[in-house]
């Protein structure tokens, strides 16, 4: 899986958090082809009354679908966590989606009619 990571409104990416998104999403990258996408975008809320102003993005292009998690937390490596377990629910819940389909046509195959 190819992971880009992007940086908005002054928001850094340094090595650190690099690394820590590699880490946490190489969990989502077993799970899907190596042909998968994943952009990953950090960037920080500027209104000082936002109390949660650290936003992590993330958008994985499969094969035919796109899956998209946002998060916002006070601290960058909280929103990254919680962003990468809203992705794996997804990805995990759409395994089982295609499992069930394929299982399904083993099963009753279907009957051409013309």
């Amino acid at each position: 899986m190819r992971i880009e990571i992007k940086g908005r409104n002054g928001a850094t990416v340094d090595d650190e958090i690099r690394d820590r998104i590699g880490k946490r999403f190489a969990k989502i990258g077993r799970q899907v082809s190596p042909l998968a996408e994943l952009e990953v975008e950090l960037y920080e809320e500027r209104n000082p009354s936002i109390k949660e102003s650290q936003v992590a993005e993330a958008t994985l292009h499969l094969k035919g679908i796109t899956l998209r998690a946002g998060d916002r937390a006070e601290t960058m490596v909280h929103a990254i966590n919680l962003v990468e377990e809203e992705l794996f629910r997804q990805v995990k819940r759409h395994r089982e989606k295609r499992r069930k389909r394929r299982e399904a046509a083993k099963v009753s195959p279907r009957v051409g009619t013309a």
